[in-house]
């Protein structure tokens, strides 16, 4: 990693849109770390250019905090924080809502409260210095099929709010709330012309649409506790 440059953290970068982004910002000559849970083809073109790719399990507390002390082990110091790690769960197992809703309050929120607590030091030790987590759209409305993924991004949602105001001045705390932004191989026909009609714009943007976004609250110094929409108009309709 570069000498001269604090590096950016992005969770869960090792596919779709936290992988796009760190590669994005490679380019730019921005050192990166990235977090992983799993081994995936992308995290080998991290390395080869230069990212520190650090495998972080944020199920529980214990793993959370592993984490943080491998990440303090390495670095001093911290250009911003992108919370991106999250998982899909649903309550479409009986008998296993509680686990569901806990492993995704402990990704969602647990994590990003206690990474923003513990390594809040690092970020005070660049200027300018940020925090952005990556939330959803969905919030804005709530799921009858993803209720604990909904409230757990929710509360994320939440924290935006907190840190900004713990923060302020010293670092930017923001999120961005994407709704459809990359489909996946296996999603069919039927259910990407349902989806693509939810919004005004009915367009598959790629994980660029983020990109922008972050990239906006990482430039801009006058925002602060504010959740940037990215969902194509999905509101309007």
């Amino acid at each position: 990693m570069s000498a001269s440059l604090a590096p950016i953290l992005i969770t869960g970068a090792s596919q779709r849109i936290g992988l796009y982004c760190a590669e994005r910002l490679l380019d730019e000559g921005q050192p990166v770390i990235a977090t992983f849970r799993s081994e995936r083809p992308g995290l080998e073109r991290l390395r080869e250019r230069g990212a520190l790719t650090l495998h972080a399990d944020f199920a529980d507390e214990a793993g959370i905090l592993a984490f943080i002390g491998q990440l303090k082990a390495r670095t001093d110091r911290l250009r911003a924080i992108v919370h991106n790690a999250s998982e899909w769960l649903s309550e479409a197992t009986p008998g296993a809502e509680a686990q569901t809703f806990q492993r995704l309050f402990s990704v969602h929120m647990l994590a990003p409260y206690l990474i923003n607590l513990h390594c809040a030091e690092l970020l005070e030790r660049s200027s300018p210095a940020d925090i952005v987590h990556i939330g959803d759209d969905v919030t804005r409305k709530g799921s009858a099929a993803h209720i604990a993924y909904s409230a757990s991004k929710a509360g994320l949602d939440n924290l935006t709010l907190s840190f900004a105001t713990r923060l302020a001045p010293r670092v930017k705390v923001n999120g961005i709330a994407p709704a459809l932004i990359l489909f996946k191989p296996e999603d069919d026909a039927e259910y990407r012309a349902r989806t693509l009609a939810k919004s005004a714009l009915g367009i598959e943007p790629g994980a660029e649409a983020v990109y922008l976004g972050l990239r906006y609250l990482l430039d801009n110094p006058y925002v602060t506790g504010t959740t940037l929409t990215v969902n194509g108009g999905r509101h309007l309709k």
